[in-house]
C-alpha cells in the first residue's frame, strides 16, 4: 500500500458509531498532533531504534528533540550533523551529551517521550515522566527463552539460533538468551553450535569482518564476569584491548544463577537442562515474562501447549528474532520486562 495514502487515511476523520439519540449528527473521531516528543535512542542499533520513532512522530505531525545514546559516539555524531541536512533543524534538534543531557531533558515538560534501552533507566524515565503526567512508549530489555524439544532437525536449530544470539555480539533485546533442553539433546546441540560457528565465522571469530564488539569495557567487564566459575563448552576467549568476547556456551548452567538472573545482553549462550516440555514450562512461569519466547519443536500438540500454557510478549515457532521484521505484528511485552512501539496514529 502507497505510504502517502496511509498517511491520508491516519490523519482522517473517522466516523464512530452514533446512539438513538444522535442519528442526526456527525460523530467522528479527528486525529491531531499530539506536540512535542522526545526521542532517547539506543546503541546497540543506534540509527533504527532512534529513527524509528522518529518517522513516526513526524508521520503524525509532531516536533521531536532526538537524543542519541552517547555510547554509540560515532553515531551520535553523524546524526547530529546529517539530520539537519534533510529535516527543519527547529523542528527536529538534536541533542548529543551524556547522562546530565539526558536528565535535563526529562526535567522538561514533553507530550510523548520515547525510551530505548534498560529496564533501570526505563524506571527513571517512566518516573521523570509522571510529575507532568506525560505518556511514554518504552523499548526494554528481557530474557528471552529457546525451548528445543528432541524432536526437532538440531542442525537446523543450532543455525537459528546461533545466528539470532551471535549476531551484534549477542546486544540485541531479542537475542536467545537461554536455551531449554533436555540433556541428550545439549550434546547434539553443542556438536551442531561449535560447526555453525565456524561456517559463519571461521576458526578465529575475532578476525571475521561478520563478528561484532562489545559496546564499552564497563559492558565488556559485566558479561566476563557472569561467566565467571564456568568452563565454557564452546569459545569463552577475550580481549580486553579490543572488547573482544568469542562465541560463548556455558553447559548446565544452575537456574539460581547470576546468568539466569540478569539479561546478559552478550555473546554467553547458557543451557539449561529440564527433563521434558512440562518441565520447561514450568521453568519459564516461575520466572518474569519473556520478551520473546522461541519455541523448537514439531508436534502441533507440543507447540500448542506451550502456547496455552505460557505468557511472553512475543512467540516465534521453529525460528528466531524474524518477528520484529513484520510491522504488521505487534511488538511488545508483557511484566516488569517489556517493550513497546508506537505508530504514527497513536500519536494523534
Amino acid at each position: 500500500m502507497d505510504q502517502t495514502y496511509k498517511l491520508s487515511v491516519w490523519a482522517a476523520p473517522r466516523a464512530v458509531e452514533r446512539s438513538i439519540l444522535t442519528l442526526s449528527d456527525q460523530v467522528y473521531v479527528r486525529p491531531q498532533p499530539l506536540g512535542v516528543v522526545l526521542i532517547i535512542g539506543a546503541w546497540n542499533y543506534p540509527w533504527a531504534l532512534t529513527l524509528g520513532p522518529l518517522v513516526g512522530a513526524i508521520a503524525a505531525g509532531n516536533a521531536a528533540v532526538v537524543k542519541p545514546s552517547e555510547l554509540s559516539e560515532c553515531s551520535s555524531l553523524l546524526l547530529r550533523a546529517l539530520l539537519p541536512r534533510y529535516l527543519d533543524k527547529d523542528l527536529y534538534p538534536v541533542v548529543t551529551g551524556g547522562v546530565s543531557e539526558t536528565q535535563e531533558l526529562l526535567r522538561q515538560r514533553w507530550d510523548h517521550v520515547f525510551y530505548t534501552g534498560s529496564s533501570s533507566v526505563g524506571r527513571l524515565v517512566m518516573e521523570a515522566a509522571a510529575a507532568h503526567l506525560t505518556p511514554v512508549t518504552l523499548e526494554l530489555g528481557g530474557k528471552s527463552p529457546c525451548y528445543i524439544h528432541s524432536d526437532c532437525n538440531i542442525r537446523v536449530v543450532a543455525r537459528r539460533i546461533t545466528w539470532g544470539k551471535f549476531v551484534n555480539c549477542g546486544q540485541t533485546c531479542i537475542a536467545p538468551d537461554y536455551v531449554l533442553c533436555e540433556p541428550s539433546v545439549q550434546n547434539q546441540l553443542i556438536d551442531c553450535i561449535r560447526l555453525t560457528l565456524l561456517e559463519f565465522y571461521g576458526a578465529d571469530p575475532k578476525s571475521s569482518p561478520d563478528y561484532g564488539r562489545i559496546i564499552n569495557q564497563r559492558h565488556f567487564n559485566r558479561i566476563l564476569s557472569l561467566m565467571e566459575g564456568y568452563v565454557p563448552v564452546i569459545g569463552g576467549q577475550s580481549d580486553a584491548s579490543q572488547r573482544y568476547i568469542a562465541p560463548t556456551v556455558l553447559r548446565d548452567v544452575p537456574p539460581q544463577s547470576r546468568l539466569m538472573q540478569e539479561e546478559i545482553f552478550g555473546p554467553v549462550l547458557p543451557l539449561v537442562a529440564v527433563s521434558d516440555i512440562d518441565d520447561a514450562i514450568r521453568f519459564i512461569n516461575e520466572r518474569e515474562k519473556p520478551l520473546a519466547l522461541y519455541v523448537f519443536c514439531t508436534d502441533q500438540k507440543g507447540i500448542e501447549k506451550m502456547l496455552e500454557e505460557t505468557t511472553s510478549g512475543g512467540v516465534l515457532v521453529n525460528d528466531v528474532l524474524m518477528h520484529y521484521t513484520l510491522s504488521s505484528l505487534p511488538f511488545g511485552g508483557v511484566g516488569t520486562l517489556h517493550s513497546f512501539t508506537a505508530e504514527a496514529d497513536e500519536l494523534t
